[in-house]
């Protein structure tokens, strides 16, 4: 049977880049020339990788070893993954991209984003993993009842996975796209096979280290390009304002707010997607159950806290650099005037600016990579909500086998490939980090409301933690489907219904609210048990005692 799964895997794969071989040949896509150096770092690192995951596939035996890594992971190595997974597309392409279009508000984003961890440090890192085992519906679940719990968080998670990973693939075929002179449609799917093969056979494992050796390879590449960069000023950041307010249409603008959002409901409702939603993020919370105690978990946060604002840093000389640099350069813009492959290719298009060839295939293959490992984490996540929660705990009562279960969550984790792969190509065109932040507004709305309360809030009870997160899902679902990205940008209608592209205010509020007042008027019996046990969750959340890594029922 592991053979079978291998060889369906690999002709997967094979059929992937055999759809992009012929897609190559005709179709009005925007098309960058063959770049064979790009080419050939991103075969270098997929190679790596494939042989990381191999090397992970002998080591996955057991269901935690799949799902956690055996929790055999340090402090600083889950810090590096944990850096890794977050600095997305999102990050390196996107918010890069958006300073490049809006200046300084783009860089709402990465403070914005870096502004939710402290949350994760002091809040949520250490009771997590005392009450956790494989996903964070386990600490939710604990004193309350499994099955409604677990549901709710799985749908939560399936949903903010689902967002994210379209910015991921945009991103990834819109890089392919404009540098390997291959269409859009393809690229998406050539990622969608590798994401498949990783997750389904190196589990938490090979997706560790795949992240870890990303983390490292971004974070040198952007030094490297921020250095050139300025070396291209004389290391002098008001040279570098200076020329860049020179070439941009909108001058001295882009050095004030308001060029991407000028209203303050919006602005409210951006911070707070992402700051209450990097705490929200299932993929991330995920990986406290990788280390062995509260200790490492909570040097993790501090270890991907320092190497995320150094990475933010960078992207501020990036985006800037590339308005410096590349707008001003006719060979980068397309016959629109706008620059060729959107925005999100900015920086790397002033990767070639600064270093040509060689260094443009470097950061395209970092871009690339990071691309991989984030949409490994973000897979893996999915399939562990769908068969650690809904199959095992939910529909099997506990009783499922290990097998069973690892056996589940590698076919979910094909299904949301194929998932992941008709969304990115629905939503070719959309700036990766508004893609993603969408996910974010989610993963405020429902995941961190409902973890703070269940953490901290004696009085939260089953009915009120349902109730309120159901409507904050689904207000957060309409607010995204009725406002101006899908229902304008996407379903061509006139106007939207919901007219801010931000929701995550109104989600998070109608969250908390309802679950408050549902909760408070819940005189069941159930409800004052559920008070009760709050005691045992507060010692063992606080202390550790009791806690092997595992949360049973």
């Amino acid at each position: 049977m592991p053979r079978l799964r291998a060889v369906a895997a690999c002709v997967l794969l094979m059929l992937a880049e055999s759809v992009c071989a012929i897609g190559a040949g005709g179709g009005p896509v925007e098309r960058g020339p063959l770049n064979v150096t790009a080419i050939a770092m991103f075969l270098v690192f997929v190679a790596v990788t494939l042989g990381i995951t191999w090397w992970a596939a002998r080591r996955t035996r057991t269901a935690a070893d799949y799902y956690a890594a055996g929790a055999s992971i340090s402090g600083t190595q889950n810090g590096f993954a944990i850096a890794g997974d977050f600095m997305s597309a999102a990050s390196f392409l996107g918010v890069s991209g958006l300073i490049y279009s809006g200046g300084f508000d783009g860089l709402i984003w990465g403070i914005g984003g870096l502004a939710g961890w402290p949350l994760l440090l002091f809040l949520l890192s250490e009771r997590l993993r005392n009450l956790g085992r494989y996903t964070f519906a386990d600490a939710v679940s604990f004193r309350l009842q499994p099955g409604p719990m677990r549901t709710l968080s799985a749908c939560s998670t399936l949903v903010v996975i689902s967002m994210y990973l379209i910015g991921q693939m945009v991103g990834a075929g819109t890089l392919i796209q404009v540098l390997f002179g291959l269409p859009y449609t393809g690229a998406v799917l050539t990622v969608g096979a590798l994401m498949i093969f990783y997750v389904t056979f190196g589990g938490m494992i090979a997706t560790t280290w795949v992240q870890i050796t990303k983390a490292v390879l971004l974070l040198f590449g952007s030094t490297v390009l921020s250095l050139l960069v300025m070396a291209e000023f004389d290391f002098s950041f008001e040279q570098l304002f200076r020329s860049a307010v020179d070439v941009h249409k909108n001058g001295i603008a882009i050095m004030a707010p308001g060029g991407l959002v000028n209203d303050p409901v919006s602005v409210v409702s951006l911070g707070t997607a992402l700051v209450f939603g990097t705490a929200g993020l299932p993929h991330i919370l995920m990986r406290f159950f990788t280390v062995p105690d509260a200790r490492a978990a909570r040097h993790s946060v501090f270890v991907a806290t320092g190497l995320i604002g150094y990475f933010y840093l960078l992207i501020v000389i990036l985006g800037f650099g590339a308005i410096a640099l590349v707008a001003r350069d006719p060979q980068f813009l397309s016959p629109t005037g706008g620059l060729r492959g959107g925005d999100n290719m900015a920086a790397i298009h002033l990767s070639h600016v600064v270093a040509g060839d060689l260094f443009l295939g470097f950061i395209s293959a970092v871009a690339f990579a990071t691309i991989l490992a984030v949409v490994s984490g973000l897979t893996l996540s999915g399939a562990s909500a769908i068969a650690h929660d809904i199959y095992a705990n939910v529909l099997r009562g506990g009783r499922a086998t290990e097998t069973e279960v690892v056996s589940i969550s590698r076919l979910s984790a094909i299904v949301l490939g194929v998932v992941a792969v008709v969304l990115g190509i629905a939503f070719e065109g959309q700036n990766v980090a508004y893609m993603v932040l969408l996910s974010f507004a989610v993963a405020a709305s429902v995941n961190f409301p409902i973890l703070f309360l269940s953490l901290y809030w004696r009085r939260l009870t089953t009915r009120g933690a349902v109730v309120g997160g159901g409507f904050g899902l689904v207000t957060a679902c309409a607010c995204v489907l009725f406002g101006p990205t899908v229902w304008v940008d996407i379903l061509h209608h006139a106007t939207p219904l919901f007219p801010y592209k931000y929701p995550a205010l109104f989600a998070l509020l109608a969250c908390v609210s309802i679950t408050v007042l549902v909760s408070l008027t819940d005189r069941s019996a159930r409800a004052a048990a559920e008070a009760q046990a709050f005691d045992h969750q507060y010692v063992r959340a606080v202390t550790g005692l009791g806690a092997s890594g595992a949360s049973e029922h």
